[in-house]
């Protein structure tokens, strides 16, 4: 069977959207009989580095440069490559393929003058044309973990009045702007009741959350990462997340979810997101105000508006995208070079 690299990039500030993606990625490729080892910068973030150990995926650091990716290419005897970074230079997939083995690259949008035989770009409504190579675009291709995939339900939920909703606030593996405590107060200031569970990334920002005082009716858990964050997805009422790769997991489960984009890159999604009515929409990081807490407010307390949620999601995102990116990218890798 073929062996596949995979080149990304986590980090403080970087965030694990692309570490997630491509873990899932392997998963499935391993679960095909496909070796599969990595070249990645995972800056130093435990979690980041946990997702690898724990699956026995091999982990290498990153080659400094074209020469020497195409050095580890060789060495490690790949027949394939995977790339998703924002920062890796264009001439790194050029010198791989060079070699006669094809390049996977994802992509948000924004090529960044990556060239690859095969493009893969799971954000809603995307479209990847170009001219000699495979496009998988669309929400049809989207890589989810399976820790998330075997948790979607058979049917959308329907949710009721008939218990105070569960929330849970996630930010990524290290929620670098912040935006935990922030959505702490605004939860607080809605004074409807919820029990909340709120990840933060870090002790500092575990402290912040502590401080946040919750109303009558309402209880606030304030928990380090955690690998169990899918099931308590799963059993949650309302999510509350930043706009990117996480939010076709909530998709994927029937989660209604309240979103808030932080970072430029994040605008598309977010609008195409909310303009579907696949999520409600909060607004900007750190611009969030008076309609943000009347939109939570109703969704803490409307479940018909939850249930409605609930069932855009779960019809939007199948969960076998990973499966169809696999199967390309195996076509391609065991072909004769």
């Amino acid at each position: 069977m073929a062996i596949v690299g995979i080149r990304c990039d986590a980090g403080a500030r970087t965030g694990v959207g692309h570490l997630v993606r491509c873990v899932a990625l392997a998963e499935e490729l391993v679960s095909r009989g496909a070796g599969v080892v990595f070249l990645s910068d995972l800056g130093g973030v435990e979690w980041a580095e946990a997702q690898l150990t724990q699956r026995g995926l091999p982990w290498h650091p990153p080659p400094a440069d074209a020469a020497g990716l195409v050095a580890a290419v060789e060495r490690l005897e790949l027949d394939a490559l995977v790339i998703d970074s924002y920062t890796l230079p264009p001439s790194h997939s050029v010198a791989v393929r060079e070699t006669g083995r094809p390049v996977l690259a994802i992509v948000d949008g924004d090529f960044r003058g990556q060239t690859a035989d095969i493009y893969v770009d799971q954000n809603l409504d995307s479209v990847v044309d170009v001219e000699g190579a495979v496009g998988l675009a669309g929400l049809d291709y989207a890589l989810l973990r399976s820790s998330v995939r075997s948790l979607r339900p058979l049917t959308p939920s329907v949710h009721t009045g008939s218990r105070t909703p569960k929330v849970v606030a996630f930010f990524g593996g290290t929620d670098a702007y912040r935006a935990a405590p922030e959505i702490a107060v605004l939860l607080a200031q809605t004074g409807a009741p919820f029990e909340a569970t709120i990840i933060g990334a870090n002790q500092s920002l575990r402290d912040e959350l502590h401080a946040v005082v919750p109303t009558e009716g309402q209880r606030f858990d304030i928990i380090a990462p955690t690998d169990d964050l899918p099931k308590l997805l799963s059993e949650a009422d309302l999510a509350v997340s930043a706009s990117g790769t996480s939010t076709w997991e909530l998709l994927c489960l029937g989660l209604p979810a309240a979103l808030v984009w932080v970072v430029d890159n994040q605008i598309l999604g977010y609008d195409r997101t909310i303009a579907r009515g696949y999520g409600a929409g909060l607004g900007r990081l750190g611009h969030l105000g008076a309609d943000a807490v009347d939109t939570l407010h109703h969704l803490l307390t409307d479940a018909a508006a939850r249930t409605d949620l609930a069932q855009r999601a779960w019809s939007a995102v199948d969960g076998r995208g990973v499966e169809r990116v696999a199967d390309a990218l195996l076509v391609r890798a065991e072909s004769p070079r």
